[in-house]
């Protein structure tokens, strides 16, 4: 199966998805309406800015798959609003129904329109990691996106995903084989990723990052993320690559942007600790050939000292 036209745009650069520019389709909810990535799978690529007003929350990807018998949605949304505004578009392209949403992981725009979906009668998929993620500390975010959405907040309360897995969860839609993979700890607790081994392409979620510099939370154990690159997402090495945020591309690019990263980062970050270097110095190790990805202001010196905490106990 060949790509459309469209995916080498998707390669040629991340200008097209900077945080500078305004939203991409005003009359929808969606800050870009959805393309077709490969026949059949579509996504409505997010702003690679933090979630704001303006962009309604959509600052990462709402993906799905069209089959013969129905549709796969990957990513709820953050809001009410905001799921049904995909819902639309969808009903443009098929009037086959949705029969499954899937949670990418815990957090609010993965999950907060889960109500908005469950509302139609579609069963929700998450890993139980994510679950027990809006489980714990949901009223936190749930009350974020009220802060930063107001009024289009309207409608949305806190849903949880009626299905869980733990390691796969395989679905047989309309002739196409779909597994949804936990590959591994990386970026927060619950990552899934969609794997569609007979299109080549994977629906990679938050394991894979390459136009905006990937955020490491306290949670997170980048030693972890890298394993489980290397041991679980380096065999698969799909051709095609919708990243938890930011546009389509191939496998090649994530790579360079999350486990070249990662183990720069820690590189650097090691050698500062052998060097007898402390916390406050270690804000401004040189990140300097990452400087180009979007929220590198916002995200460098907070990685280097998550990492540095990190790595002072391994």
């Amino acid at each position: 199966m060949k790509p459309l036209a469209i995916l080498p745009l998707f390669l040629a650069g991340a200008v097209a998805a900077s945080e500078d520019i305004a939203d991409q389709y005003p009359q929808s909810e969606l800050y870009s309406k959805p393309v077709e990535v490969i026949p059949h799978v579509f996504s409505a690529i997010g702003a690679t800015a933090p979630p704001t007003y303006e962009n309604a929350g959509h600052n990462n990807n709402l993906s799905f798959i069209l089959t013969d018998e129905g549709v796969i949605v990957v990513n709820a949304g953050a809001s009410d609003r905001l799921a049904k505004a995909l819902h639309d578009e969808i009903r443009q392209l098929t009037d086959k129904p949705v029969v499954l949403v899937i949670n990418e992981n815990g957090q609010g725009h993965a999950m907060l329109g889960n109500g908005y979906w469950r509302d139609q009668g579609v069963d929700v998929l998450a890993h139980a990691d994510a679950i027990a993620e809006t489980q714990e500390n949901g009223d936190a975010i749930i009350n974020g996106m009220r802060g930063y959405n107001r009024d289009r907040a309207e409608g949305t309360r806190l849903v949880h995903a009626n299905l869980s897995f733990d390691d796969e969860y395989e679905v047989q839609l309309g002739g196409v084989e779909i597994k949804v993979l936990h590959l591994g700890p990386a970026h927060d607790p619950g990552d899934i990723q969609v794997w569609i081994p007979e299109w080549e392409i994977m629906i990679a979620g938050d394991i894979a990052f390459h136009e905006r510099m990937l955020p490491i939370f306290p949670h997170t154990c980048t030693s972890c993320w890298i394993e489980t690159w290397k041991e679980e997402l380096e065999p698969l090495a799909p051709t095609y690559v919708i990243p938890g945020h930011g546009h389509p591309t191939n496998f090649a690019q994530v790579r360079r942007y999350t486990l070249d990263y990662l183990e720069d980062l820690r590189a650097k970050v090691g050698a500062h600790i052998d060097e007898g270097g402390d916390l406050a110095s270690a804000y401004y190790v040189d990140q300097q050939q990452w400087k180009t990805l979007d929220t590198f202001e916002e995200l460098a010196t907070k990685n280097a000292g998550r990492v540095f905490e990190e790595m002072e106990w391994e």
